[in-house]
């Protein structure tokens, strides 16, 4: 059986639809975990043929107690696979699970398949600068996947499944959450953005990235991002908008990469957009390796031009 689970509601039908490749190949079933309060049928029109749906008396997230529910739902079912989202939560369970099952884990695998009936992992390491193929030797396989990496299935309204219902008694720890509080906001969601003007080095003061502002204004779904150098750096902008390896992995339907010289850590955070357009005076500048078009020139003549194209191209 292919088991998955995430906190992350849409990240765990992004994990269903890898899951249902790997049961056809394994011929295997593929099993949802839904630990709390929600609507389980939803995993089940989005092809899970089961659904364990976990009563427990934990309130919030816990490590410790959460991998001690999936452990013993693995143990019943002599799962091959486990797969978890590879956000906050997911890679906390990852290898206290794989510890306590005796197994492997990979974190983060961009690419997931079956080969002679073993299990193979591809993800990237070294920044960027290569990528490790990787076979397990155990059962059985625990994956860390990350968000946005595979599209959900369509929901199918007659798909039918089981909805199993489990109460897991699991000896609390010592640990304890003392407080929760939630990270201040400043109403910017790149992950989720369909189009993103991010900005880089070529800008010359803070508040010019109001051009970039005014040319994602005329794009639904809109965000503004930036490198590394722009927020780490300078403090021009806040850390979420900053997208790279060391901040947010997007995948916009249009990623536009203004002035933003293209290192590596940056491109794998913008390796999965549909289309990515690069700005930049510098013809050689690595990004355009990276991009499906591309234009050279300074971003303070190219945008306003931009931004009247797009303008006229609306009416």
């Amino acid at each position: 059986m292919v088991l998955v689970y995430s906190e992350d509601k849409d990240i765990t039908l992004e994990l269903l639809s890898k899951g249902s490749e790997l049961t056809e190949s394994l011929d295997e079933e593929l099993s949802a975990v839904l630990i709390g309060e929600d609507d389980p049928d939803q995993y089940i029109r989005h092809g899970a043929d089961n659904v364990f749906v976990v009563k427990t008396d934990q309130e919030t997230f816990k490590a410790e107690e959460y991998s001690d529910i999936l452990v013993e739902l693995m143990k019943e079912g002599e799962d091959e696979v486990l797969l978890l989202g590879a956000d906050k939560n997911g890679q906390e369970l990852a290898p206290r699970v794989a510890s306590k099952l005796d197994t492997g884990c990979v974190s983060e695998c961009t690419a997931l398949y079956v080969e002679n009936e073993d299990i193979i992992t591809e993800r990237v390491i070294y920044s960027g600068k290569a990528l490790a193929v990787e076979r397990f030797d155990s059962k059985p396989a625990v994956v860390t996947v990350p968000p946005k990496l595979f599209d959900p299935l369509p929901e199918d309204e007659e798909r039918s499944g089981e909805l199993i219902e489990k109460e897991i008694e699991v000896s609390p720890y010592p640990s304890k959450i003392v407080d929760i509080k939630e990270k201040e906001s400043v109403g910017v969601d790149v992950e989720s953005a369909e189009t993103i003007v991010s900005c880089g080095r070529g800008f010359d003061n803070k508040e010019d990235i109001e051009i970039a502002q005014e040319l994602a204004n005329n794009f639904e779904g809109n965000a503004v991002g930036c490198s590394r150098p722009i927020s780490a750096d300078l403090n021009w902008l806040p850390e979420e908008h900053w997208i790279g390896l060391s901040g947010h992995k997007v995948k916009p339907r249009l990623y536009i990469a203004v002035g933003i010289s293209g290192q590596i850590q940056h491109i794998a955070g913008i390796r999965d957009s549909d289309i990515i357009l690069a700005i930049n005076k510098d013809e050689d500048a690595l990004i355009f390796e990276s991009a499906d078009y591309g234009i050279v020139g300074d971003l303070y003549e190219v945008l306003p031009k931009l931004i009247e194209a797009v303008k006229e191209k609306k009416t």
